[in-house]
């Protein structure tokens, strides 16, 4: 097995004047500075490979991404901090810690992203590696834009021209502006990124993580037609199928599988320890023990799912620990609700927590079942694309499958990756489920109750702190 090896820290290549020196805390380039940077492929290369590295990190998407899934039905926050908590129960307000950590980093991803599309075109550098980190770099652009729509809707938009320009206050765009800038940045990805890698470069974004995203769009925007185009890009290619077996995608040896269209790449010694394996791995096992499923998501699977013995450590499961031989997996090994996410976790021979594990962001059988999705939507049939993730599993066939048929195989089939909240927020949307009272149901005592508000908790504010820096050009989401 071999990853890329992304960078953890990063040269700061130029300097500006700049208005606001903390507006949206990050590194604004335009000008270079330095004769020690970008003078070879390498040079673009490594700067390529730094767009990832703050992904990363605890407040990317390590730990803070998944306390906004904490919002849905499916997991508890488990851990010890307050403001947690306040994200669960939708009491959090503009002073959020994790609301304040992801915008920062975030942006922090968009001025690398910028960095390279400003530099990589000067560089006398092989063009086919010079197309591939400019479309690593527009790729991770519009996937932290298409994140940013989702958490707090409308955001300021910076490019590569603003960057140059040294335009960095500026006031918010509008969510169907953000996302046109996601897609445009994904299409134009989809032309410069190669199909596959060779295993040396395994973990790098393909067109397959752009068309995959593309579908996601497409389908928050209800464009059918489009969505449906997109998928047959991932879903009729041979090189983005689906891994034999369920349990591939969250195991050591086969952690980048064709069905892996983008993950997060973690290995030991190259980055930071603070990955989403800490987050959810029971303490017994070495990890933190954050983000918890609840009973209702364990009883969701269909009897017979092996989905959820992958996914779910359950109570009398055998837990196989290299050298350290079998343990019997019991309620006491988690903080609040007797199971834990166990996609998260793998072992090393000698029995500890793997910090190598990646943690997947997009899979191909998503991209199938955003297929299924827009065709049923649409009025036609998306019996092939649901079944084809259904078989996966060993379950019997749909005929004349439902949205309901789609809302319970995407929960069971993502569990704990990221998507429930945003799934339960779109289909809110298209009036095909009410959020505020699904939310209000209280399912059992590690998720009660909860007071969801109509428009207020579509998105979350944004972080105080930017705003009262934009000094007055940064405007607060409504009702915060």
């Amino acid at each position: 097995m071999k990853k890329i090896h992304i960078l953890a820290g990063w040269i700061f290549l130029v300097t500006v004047t700049s208005c606001n020196d903390d507006l949206l805390e990050s590194t604004p380039y335009g000008q270079v500075t330095s004769q020690q940077y970008w003078r070879n492929g390498d040079d673009v290369i490594a700067a390529a490979n730094a767009i990832y590295a703050p992904l990363l990190n605890e407040d990317g998407f390590a730990h803070t991404e998944y306390t906004f899934d904490n919002c849905s039905d499916d997991m508890n926050r488990a851990g010890d901090h307050s403001d947690e908590t306040a994200l669960e129960m939708f009491t959090f307000d503009a002073s959020n810690s994790h609301i304040l950590a992801t915008w920062s980093t975030k942006y922090e991803v968009i001025s690398r992203a910028n960095a390279v599309l400003i530099n990589a075109p000067k560089v006398n550098m092989d063009e086919t590696l010079r197309n591939r980190s400019m479309g690593e770099a527009y790729f991770l652009r519009g996937f932290i834009y298409w994140r940013l729509s989702l958490i707090y809707g409308e955001v300021p938009i910076l490019t590569d021209a603003d960057a140059l320009a040294q335009t960095y206050n500026k006031p918010k765009a509008t969510v169907a502006e953000v996302r046109a800038q996601a897609e445009a940045d994904f299409q134009k990805a989809a032309t410069l990124l190669p199909v596959t890698y060779d295993a040396a470069e395994s973990g790098r974004v393909t067109q397959g993580s752009a068309y995959g995203f593309l579908t996601k769009l497409y389908v928050y925007e209800e464009n059918w037609a489009k969505a449906i185009e997109a998928s047959t890009k991932v879903i009729g290619n041979a090189a983005y199928k689906l891994a034999d077996s369920y349990n591939e995608n969250f195991a050591l040896t086969t952690e980048n599988n064709p069905e892996i269209l983008f993950s997060l790449q973690y290995e030991t010694g190259w980055t930071t320890d603070n990955s989403p394996t800490f987050y959810h791995t029971p303490q017994a096992f070495g990890g933190w023990g954050f983000h918890e499923p609840i009973d209702d998501l364990v009883k969701e699977f269909e009897k017979g799912d092996p989905r959820r013995s992958y996914s779910i450590y359950s109570p009398g499961d055998k837990v196989v620990r290299g050298s350290q031989g079998t343990t019997t997996f019991t309620a006491d090994m988690t903080r609040v609700t007797g199971y834990a996410f166990r996609k998260y976790t793998d072992f090393t021979e000698s029995g500890d927590m793997s910090q190598s594990l990646n943690a997947p962001f997009l899979r191909s059988s998503d991209v199938y079942l955003l297929a299924a999705e827009a065709k049923i939507r649409s009025g036609a049939s998306g019996d092939t694309e649901l079944n084809v993730v259904r078989k996966r599993a060993g379950l019997p066939a749909k005929t004349g499958a439902k949205m309901a048929d789609i809302m319970h195989e995407r929960r069971v089939e993502l569990a704990g990756e990221n998507e429930r909240h945003q799934d339960l927020l779109r289909w809110d949307k298209a009036g095909l489920l009410d959020i505020a009272a699904h939310y209000k149901i209280a399912r059992g005592p590690y998720k009660p109750s909860r007071n969801f508000v109509k428009p207020k908790h579509y998105y979350f504010p944004l972080p105080q702190r930017e705003v009262d820096l934009s000094n007055g050009i940064l405007k607060q989401n409504s009702n915060y």
